[in-house]
């Protein structure tokens, strides 16, 4: 074995020690692919990776989603740089990546490159471990549940202007209907919630809300959740299937930049 962990808490977490050099040796792709799966998150801090070693990192822990320039998507309020930035605000709520996809994004490699001088923390909260300490009688009552999520909850969640512009756009993002709990391929279930989460199919509205709202405070209790202070240099992958994530709100004016390379889900909402 190329590197060593330890773990961050009981439930999530895994912090890397290596080189970029050995992280990149043949076989080590696919061993932290396990431990990404088994811990959630896998932290590496300061290990400075290149842009083109972040991708060779990922290249070689499953198929590459195409974004950004070569791969390499920057998370950046700056409107010069993404004319989307003001959506960026929705990241500030619990979320899961993808769900208005029939099949989520597996994981995503995230470095800090500039950093804000205050907020910009980012968050994961484990949901197989959520789910697997609710109680036998939540679990029963949630077990044959569907979920409505919607672009334009999330948005509207996180304070978007509701301009003419902006509606139409999220007007084109279809709905999704998952299971709220999802029972993966290998057999572990997780929940599937946020602030995409717009209503429970056939609950009464008042219901629904009180329900989503009482998984999402018990999915993100301080248990299941780490917290990332950054570093400049650092970088974090984690298991987007089994986790919610959120970045602590920073000014839009702060020129942090972060850059993202994402992993092609291979297991549909089930």
């Amino acid at each position: 074995m190329s590197f060593e962990s330890m773990a961050l808490g009981p439930l999530i977490g895994s912090e890397v020690f290596a080189t970029p050099e050995q992280l990149l040796q043949p076989g080590v792709g696919p061993a932290l692919r396990s431990l990404l799966v088994e811990r959630g998150v896998l932290v590496f801090r300061e290990i400075n990776l290149s842009d083109e070693q972040q991708v060779a990192l990922a290249a070689s822990m499953g198929a590459l989603r195409e974004e950004g320039e070569k791969n390499i998507f920057k998370i950046t309020l700056d409107q010069n740089a993404n004319e989307r930035a003001e959506y960026l605000k929705g990241s500030w709520l619990w979320h899961i990546d993808g769900t208005h996809d029939s099949v989520p994004v597996f994981a995503s490699l995230l470095s800090g490159r500039v950093l804000s001088a205050t907020g910009g923390q980012t968050e994961f909260a484990n949901s197989y471990a959520a789910y697997e300490a609710l109680s036998p009688q939540m679990k029963e009552r949630i077990g044959g549940l569907r979920v409505v999520h919607s672009f334009k909850t999330s948005m509207r969640n996180a304070g978007i202007a509701p301009t003419e512009a902006n509606v139409a756009y999220w007007n084109s993002i279809p709905d999704r209907t998952h299971n709220l709990v999802w029972t993966h391929a290998s057999g572990r279930k997780s929940l599937v919630i946020g602030c995409h989460a717009d209503h429970v199919e056939g609950m009464d509205p008042a219901e629904s809300a009180a329900l989503l709202q009482e998984l999402l405070t018990w999915a993100t209790r301080p248990e299941f959740v780490y917290r990332h202070e950054w570093t400049p240099g650092d970088l974090l992958i984690w298991d987007n299937t089994g986790v919610l994530h959120r970045a602590e709100p920073y000014p839009l004016d702060s020129g942090r930049e972060m850059h993202r390379t994402t992993l092609l889900g291979e297991e549909a909402f089930s």
